[in-house]
């Protein structure tokens, strides 16, 4: 086996026996995942499951109390974390401009000049928002300031993408410009790691998802065998629309 070949085995990133605890409990329990470079994993459960401390863990806002995350095989360094974007439920838009803030983010990766002022204008224009480059960010709608606050983790370049709920809180039009530029993004290449707890949605955004309860993966899966013909009782119920409260899968 060829030195590219091995890398291509390699998963982008990796989780190893991940748990974490606060205040005395554990809320999430030996997770183990595997995520191969330009994949679409989505992560669902009921509220509460830990579906949004995964995502933490992953992108390392949060320091595992057991386990690693490992980032093509290693554990991450500075250039792994310029490689990696989040895009939060509730959009965090900074004190200044529309274009303001993709200059920001672009200064932070080190693009300076004309460079920056193009990556900057394409964002602008690939997100729908040219019209509002000199506009207050924090006085845009509910659907723009996510649409900026995508086109500002897009922007740098990023091979991997997380994605908390990004449209938990729009309307049907605002979820598909959303959605769009996320499916454009992994046309690009960019692997896609998003929480929703939308079925419809899941269909339509994902390759594979896994499937959390009380902190622990009751099931994974493709998409279509998971949220169709769901194996665990824990799956099953939340497809149901009934809520589970058992410790067994």
């Amino acid at each position: 086996m060829t030195p590219a070949e091995v890398a291509t085995r390699i998963p982008l990133l990796e989780a190893r026996g991940l748990s974490f605890d606060a205040g005395g409990t554990r809320l999430i329990h030996d997770l183990s995942l595997s995520i191969p470079e330009g994949r679409r994993l989505l992560i669902m459960g009921a509220n509460g499951a830990g579906k949004s401390l995964i995502l933490r863990l992953l992108h390392g806002l949060l320091t595992p109390s057991a386990g690693q995350v490992l980032w093509q095989g290693q554990a991450p360094d500075e250039k792994a974390r310029r490689a990696q974007a989040m895009v939060f439920q509730r959009p965090v838009m900074l004190r200044r401009s529309v274009l303001a803030n993709l200059n920001f983010a672009l200064s932070v990766h080190g693009v300076r000049g004309a460079e920056r002022a193009a990556e900057a204008a394409h964002a602008l224009e690939l997100a729908g928002l040219s019209e509002l480059a000199r506009h207050p960010a924090r006085v845009l709608s509910g659907g723009e300031q996510q649409r900026l606050a995508l086109a500002r983790a897009l922007v740098c370049k990023p091979r991997l993408l997380f994605l908390d709920e990004p449209t938990s809180s729009l309307d049907p039009a605002s979820t598909q410009r959303i959605e769009d530029l996320i499916n454009a993004a992994h046309m690009r290449g960019v692997t896609i790691v998003m929480v929703t707890h939308d079925m419809g949605q899941a269909r339509r955004m994902g390759d594979e998802v896994i499937f959390l309860h009380a902190g622990q993966v009751a099931e994974c899966g493709p998409i279509d065998q998971v949220l169709g013909k769901p194996r665990s009782e824990a799956a099953r119920a939340w497809t149901q629309g009934r809520l589970y409260t058992g410790t067994t899968f």
